[in-house]
Order: structure tokens, then sequence, then C-alpha cells
């Protein structure tokens, strides 16, 4: 007979979770005033929050973290580091960060003014923010077909290259510091984008001069969904194929919080010396010198050793069927999600499921408290509360998708989890009939809201 599949690794260490009651999570939802993020996590019994920094690092991770070099400058976990990128992205010049926003931080600082034009494939929370806080503005140019929860193509991440082309004639190359290519794409569904789109867009933006950026936090998903799925990357070794995905770009930006499975860490990636000498004066600014960036040197060295580990086949084969598993739970119980399955997570169609809560009532938000409450599980909404309001006129923006993520944490819950999240959904469409008012918001910050965002039921 044919082997089942089992996960590449064997379990050394576990960390204990606490079940809670309907009762305790109405209080406490209560208490977080309806905002997920405000939850204690002691409060939570499943935690799909983020899969940013929430991943276990292995026994090689950890041991190299009792070999870093704290030195202030010029240590040796730098050039670890420097030796892990350059072999995995082929990029020479890299400058550490903290995390992936302190990334877009240091990077946009140098690259971006007033008025500027960002087109990119669905630009994720952190990277609208920071190109909207300068006052510049990101121009979405992702394929329609990633609109439509159902319909399921292999690459539905990928870069619309007539809508790219159209923004690249209407506005001067002075206007465009460059292209934003998210792989993958994570407001989409983490989707992936193909070799074949990456090559198209890398055309297009060398065509009008202008520079292309990776948004790289799970650049090795991307590649594996490459090898899997485009036709003559099936015998390339993940490697090279994030070789090749690189090659085609100028600069990237890294939360190595995702693809990297480190708890804390960030970096830049440069091709030219001279875009990385113009960003070192932010860096120094605004994380710390150059080779440390806001990172000690044992969170270097476990960084260096998790790009090894995160582009390893085996890994990520476990990694995104564990996603695959719970879909398939999903289809069984027919709750809709952006198919095929993504990346990192699962993304619940929020819209299709709580049809009478009305999209100024956040419908994303209200199915993430509404499972919360059922069974303990926090998710994220990415929806019309991550969508923000529009930065001139401050009206609401509603997007086209209503999207509830369950981002699934690394090398951290066994399938018997996705078999109860999978249920705590079901429990939830079961009642969804019933549903039918969301949340107001009461207080929220100016840009980026959805982090402390503070909300009451509607009446």
């Amino acid at each position: 007979m044919e082997l089942p599949f089992a996960e590449s690794y064997k379990i050394k260490m576990v960390e204990t979770i606490r079940k809670s009651s309907r009762a305790e999570r109405e209080e406490w939802m209560r208490n977080a005033n309806y905002n997920l993020f405000n939850l204690k996590s002691d409060y939570v019994f499943i935690d799909l929050l983020t899969d940013s920094g929430t991943g276990a690092m292995s026994d090689k991770q950890w041991s190299a973290i009792m070999e870093g070099d704290e030195s202030y400058a010029g240590a040796r976990s730098y050039f670890n580091l420097k030796e892990s990128i350059a072999d995995i992205t082929g990029f020479p010049y890299f400058l550490p960060t903290h995390q992936g926003r302190a990334a877009e931080n240091v990077l946009f600082s140098s690259i971006i003014k007033a008025d500027d034009i960002l087109p990119g494939n669905s630009h994720f929370d952190t990277t609208k923010g920071h190109i909207e806080f300068r006052k510049a503005h990101a121009i979405d140019c992702t394929i329609d077909e990633a609109k439509n929860t159902t319909l399921e193509i292999p690459f539905k991440g990928n870069m619309d290259l007539n809508k790219l082309e159209e923004v690249l004639k209407r506005y001067p190359k002075e206007r465009i510091p460059c292209v934003v290519l998210t792989i993958t794409n994570n407001t989409a569904g983490g989707q992936p984008v193909s070799m074949e789109n990456i090559k198209g867009t890398a055309s297009l933006a060398k065509k009008y001069g202008i520079k292309l950026l990776f948004d790289s936090a799970r650049f090795a998903e991307n590649a594996y969904f490459i090898k899997t799925r485009e036709k003559g990357y099936e015998n390339k070794s993940i490697k090279e194929i994030c070789n090749e995905m690189f090659s085609h770009a100028d600069f990237m930006t890294m939360s190595s919080k995702k693809d990297a499975i480190v708890n804390i860490g960030g970096f830049i990636a440069f091709r030219d010396e001279e875009d990385w000498r113009a960003c070192q004066m932010y860096t120094i600014m605004y994380e710390g010198f150059i080779t440390y960036g806001g990172m000690s040197g044992r969170d270097m060295n476990a960084l260096a050793q998790g790009l090894r580990e995160g582009t390893d086949f085996d890994y990520l084969e476990t990694r995104i069927k564990q996603i695959e598993y719970l879909g398939k739970k999903l289809d069984e119980y027919g709750i809709p999600y952006q198919r095929p399955a993504g990346g990192h997570a699962i993304f619940v169609d929020a819209k299709k499921i709580l049809t009478h809560v009305p999209k100024e009532e956040f419908i994303a938000q209200t199915l993430g408290i509404e499972l919360y409450l059922e069974a303990g599980i926090r998710g994220v909404e990415i929806g019309a509360l991550l969508a923000d309001r529009d930065p001139e006129t401050r009206v609401n923006r509603y997007p086209e998708l209503e999207l509830l993520r369950l981002a699934i944490p690394r090398r951290v819950y066994t399938n018997n989890h996705m078999d109860y999240i999978a249920a705590a959904l079901k429990n939830v469409f079961d009642r969804r009939e019933s549903i039918t008012r969301g949340y107001k918001i009461r207080k929220e910050l100016p840009i980026m809201r959805h982090f402390t965002v503070e909300l009451e039921p509607a009446k």
C-alpha cells in the first residue's frame, strides 16, 4: 500500500494550552473591546492571529543562538546572515532590521516622497500604511480572478500586467520609486505568483526604467508553488527557484518571522551598492548600526539557520500540506474560502457566510469574533477594518473581499488542531442565519487602525 504523508519533524518540547468556557470568552471579548489583538494569549486556545514570529524553532536554530556574537559592529553573526542571504537570494548587499515593517520603514524613507505612486499586487497592511503615511499612493494591480474565491487557478496572486502597464504609462517614472511584488500575495489569500508573472513584471518595470521591489515574507512558500505547479520547474530545487526569482528584483524587504521561522527579525537586500548605501543612514537612525540593525547576534544566527531550513523542500511540503488538510476539512463542511488553499493560511470568505451583516458593520471581524466565542480560536480580519479609511476623504474603504485569515504557525499545531478548527467553523456556519448584526467603531487611530481599534456591538 502507498504510505501516507507524515510530517518531516518530531516534537521535542511542548507548551500547555488551556481551554476556556463560553462565558469566560464573552467577558474577555468585551474587555478587549471586540478587538482580537487585545486578547491575552492565555485567553486563546488555538492562536491563528498570525504566522509571524509564532513558529517553532528547530534544535539547530536554538544551537545557533548559543553561538551568537553580540559585538556592536562587525559581529560574526552578521557575516553568517550575509552568507545565508546571498546563497538563497543572490543579493550581495543587505541591512538587518528588527522586523519586516522596519525594513519597509528604512527603505521607504530613502525612496518615497509625497505624491509618489507605487503599483503592486495587493500591498499588505504595513506596506500600504508606510506608503500612505508618506502621502504617497498604493495602486492595486492584482489580477481580477483573485476577487473570485471559488475560482481555482494555480497562481491567483499574480500581477495584472495590463493594469500595471497602464499605471506605468500614466505617471512619469520620477513619481514611481518602485513596483511592489508581494510573494506570496497575502491580501489575496496567501496566493502564489508564477515565475512567468515575475518575469513579466520585471520586464515591464525595466521597460519603463522603474525598480522592482519584492515583499518577500513568504518567498520560500512561493518557490514551493512554482516547483509544484509551474511547468519546467518540477526538477529544480527550492534554492535554485529562489535564486531565479530574486534575480529579477532590484531589492527585497523581508519579514523573517515568516519563512525564516524566527521569533524576531527582518532585513532589506539590494542588488546595487548605491541603493544599499542610501539606506544606511535610516538604518542607523531607526534601527541600530548597519551590522545588527535592531537584532541581537543570537537572533541573526537563528535567522541565518532558519533561512536554510525554510527553503528545504520536505519542510515546505509538511507546512503547506497542513494548510491543504484544513482546506479539505472545510470542503467537507461546505465552508467557503479563498481557493485554492494558500501557502500560510486559510482565508475564509466571510461575506459568503454572514450574508445578513451589513458591510458597514465589518463582516470579517464579526466572523472572527464568533469563531473566538465558539471555540477560543483567534484569527484576523482581512476586510474593511484592515482596508482603513481613504487618506484624503477619510471615508471607509470597503474591499470586494471580506476574509477571515486563519494563519497557521509553522511546526506548532497538529492536524488534530486543524480538525478542531474546522468543527468550530462548522458550528458557526450552521448558525450563520442567526448572525445579523456586526460591530461599530468606538475609537481608532488615523492609520493601521485594525491593530488597536475599539469596537462595540451594532444595535
